[in-house]
């Protein structure tokens, strides 16, 4: 997997542009081809999302260009809500002149306020002037959708031929199923709407639905791509290009969790089912005791362990093997060998625990299906982050 330099404007076909105004910012992405879009499940869905879902089905698959606000999310907002969502639609529709149910829709902000259409407007004729295909320009538009993200993120790599870029915000109220998070994905091969959103299904359940930040899901996820066909397509190296690009920026979301100093990655192996091994990776990775140990450097490995004995995943106390280690070096710490306490290990464990980049691996010793979660740990700024987002 080649990584290249430019983000989604290292995707031939794709312009792009952003402005950010203090909390509120305007992304725009032209780019005409196939597209399919994955949505949250929260039952309280914001009206861009209604709005694009039906809008890739009235185009039967295709886009043109993609708009989106940070500084309100637009959810919650009743008729009105859908209204405003379609007016956004129609101002980069008319500036790219094509139907407006061939442009996406997204927000992300405070649940339960109303767009200024106004102040919207005034970004948008900035951003529309500069829309473009230099790296900047996928710089921009990653900047102007953020909210409490401290960082950039995005990706792009070449594999097989074709190319697969993708921009992402996302810091907290996280935990998809889907992980608030926007994601908008790039790429340069030739494939149908049916499918493309069959292959970005597939990378999604193995990325963004096995992150969690916070536990809580937005009414605002959602994550779209646009495929602009000029390259015919190994579909095994897309599938693999989609899937790494996918996985690299629920990484960059955990790491960039709200509050957050450490990445962490749960990998359960040895699991029965595929279905046991997500649920103990997930539970282990939303439990607030041991993401809490985690923050504090705490070998508490007894939390790790009891989480998963409360996910619901078949399990033998006496068969699980759990270690830790650090992303970066080889030596993988055992706490527990097939049901067994390792002793003198605790001291070792404080200073792999100090580590940025961690890694949990519990092995359930039952079968052969294997899981894992991205998430982050639980610090004091969190709460100081979220107790304050409105004022």
């Amino acid at each position: 997997m080649k990584r290249v330099e430019g983000g989604i404007s290292a995707v031939e076909g794709v312009v792009a542009s952003g402005v950010k105004r203090g909390k509120y910012g305007v992304a725009l992405i032209a780019a005409s081809g196939t597209a399919a879009g994955v949505f949250t499940t929260n039952k309280i869905r914001a009206a861009p999302l209604d709005v694009t879902a039906e809008n890739l089905n009235v185009a039967k698959g295709r886009l043109e260009g993609v708009i989106a606000n940070s500084g309100c999310a637009n959810a919650y907002t009743g008729p009105r809500g859908v209204e405003d969502a379609r007016w956004m639609a129609g101002l980069l529709a008319d500036h790219l002149e094509v139907e407006p149910e061939k442009i996406g829709v997204a927000s992300t902000g405070v649940i339960g306020r109303y767009l200024d259409r106004d102040h919207m407007a005034e970004i948008f004729q900035e951003a529309k002037t500069s829309l473009r295909s230099d790296a900047e320009a996928s710089i921009d538009a990653a900047n102007a959708i953020m909210t409490t993200d401290t960082k950039v993120k995005e990706i792009a790599v070449e594999h097989g031929g074709v190319r697969v870029a993708g921009i992402t915000k996302g810091a907290g109220m996280i935990e998809p199923n889907m992980a608030t998070m926007l994601s908008f994905l790039y790429t340069d091969a030739k494939i149908s709407p049916e499918t493309l959103r069959e292959c970005l299904l597939e990378a999604v359940d193995d990325s963004f639905n096995m992150l969690i930040v916070d536990g809580d899901t937005s009414t605002n996820d959602m994550v779209l791509i646009t495929a602009t066909g000029r390259v015919e397509a190994d579909l095994d190296k897309f599938r693999e290009a989609l899937s790494f690009v996918c996985v690299e920026l629920a990484k960059m979301m955990a790491k960039d969790g709200e509050g957050a100093t450490k990445l962490v990655e749960t990998q359960v192996t040895g699991a029965r089912s595929r279905d046991d091994a997500r649920q103990a990776a997930k539970t282990i990775m939303r439990s607030s005791l041991v993401k809490t140990a985690i923050f504090g450097d705490d070998p508490n490995w007894g939390r790790i362990v009891a989480a998963a004995g409360r996910s619901g995943a078949d399990l033998d106390p006496e068969k699980i093997s759990l270690s830790i280690s650090a992303v970066g070096q080889d030596k993988e710490l055992f706490l527990v060998e097939r049901g067994k306490i390792v002793d003198g290990v605790l001291e070792e464990a404080e200073d792999v625990m100090r580590s940025e980049e961690l890694v949990i691996t519990l092995d359930l010793g039952l079968g052969e299906e294997a899981a894992r979660a991205f998430g982050c740990d639980l610090s004091y700024d969190y709460v100081k982050i979220n107790a304050e987002y409105t004022s």
